[in-house]
């Protein structure tokens, strides 16, 4: 699909094709949302840009989102979703992207007029947060992956994972038979599932190459790995605040390589900002890496 200028999909940005239209309204929506760093974050990306758009942060539960959507006026441009809306953001899109199609779960939404109205376009950008992420890192190869949690942002995490190269992926569990959803995003991906109760994760992350948690921050799952296994194995958290998460402790009282999420919001926030400003997330900004930088700063400054 064309950009909204009208270019074909991938094709940069222009710094003069970066205009002030009248939709310059966005925001976060989840609950709880207080914690967020999305605002800060974008509100520098488009400071960067020349932009006067307003973010903002919405508490917002799933039976609310419907009616929230509807009754937003034509300054509104997008918003982005956390937990626990990227399912039923899902369920409401117009259009979906190839990441949301196989993941199940959207965190982006973009609004773009149409002959009807308005459409709701879809996309997941949390699977090339975590991969672009992990890259940043040193981490771009992995043949097995050990996940922990089995919500929506597991769903993107088997993806990445499928992006790394693994053929196969346990997913750690309180109550395995919820995850069982999961298996379509394997399917998808084309990599082998395994789900098993979350206190097999310490057999199943000494047989991987990376350890990725998908649990909330703040969780403490009473796994306790040995640091000669801690030592080999790099654990990517997609939580960042409290940090260190209390897994992240153990990874960082015995040396090991230990990633937090803030990296995995940075980045699936840049693929956001190419959304909301072109409408296509493989379109680069003008000097994206002065935005990227800008962003970061915002929050690690």
């Amino acid at each position: 699909m064309a950009g909204l200028d009208g270019r074909a999909p991938g094709v940069p940005v222009s710094a003069a094709a970066v205009s002030q239209p009248a939709q310059n309204r966005l925001a976060v929506l989840g609950s709880p949302i207080a914690h967020s760093q999305s605002p800060a974050i974008h509100a520098a990306a488009y400071a960067a840009l020349g932009l006067d758009w307003d973010y903002d942060r919405v508490e917002l539960t799933e039976p609310e989102l419907a009616g929230f959507l509807a009754a937003r006026g034509p300054e509104w441009r997008g918003f982005s979703l956390t937990m626990p809306l990227k399912t039923e953001a899902f369920a409401l899109a117009d259009e979906l992207d190839q990441a949301a199609r196989a993941t199940g779960a959207v965190n982006t939404l973009l609004l773009t007029p149409s002959p009807g109205g308005r459409r709701l376009r879809g996309f997941n950008t949390d699977v090339a947060g975590i991969v672009n992420s992990l890259a940043q890192h040193g981490v771009q190869r992995a043949g097995s992956v050990c996940i922990l949690g089995g919500g929506a942002t597991a769903g993107s995490a088997i993806l990445a994972a499928a992006e790394l190269g693994a053929h196969s992926v346990t997913v750690a569990v309180r109550t395995p038979a919820k995850a069982a959803g999961l298996q379509r995003q394997a399917d998808a991906a084309g990599v082998a599932l395994r789900i098993v109760p979350l206190g097999g994760a310490v057999a199943a992350a000494s047989a991987s190459d990376l350890l990725l948690s998908t649990l909330p921050g703040g969780s403490d799952t009473g796994l306790v790995f040995d640091p000669g296994v801690i030592g080999g194995l790099p654990l990517y958290d997609v939580a960042y605040a409290p940090w260190p998460s209390a897994l992240g402790a153990q990874w960082q009282a015995a040396g090991g390589q230990l990633m937090s999420g803030l990296g995995m919001l940075l980045h699936q926030a840049l693929v956001q900002v190419r959304i909301f400003v072109s409408g296509d997330p493989h379109a680069p900004l003008p000097d994206e890496a002065g935005v990227f930088r800008a962003m970061a700063d915002a929050v690690e400054g």
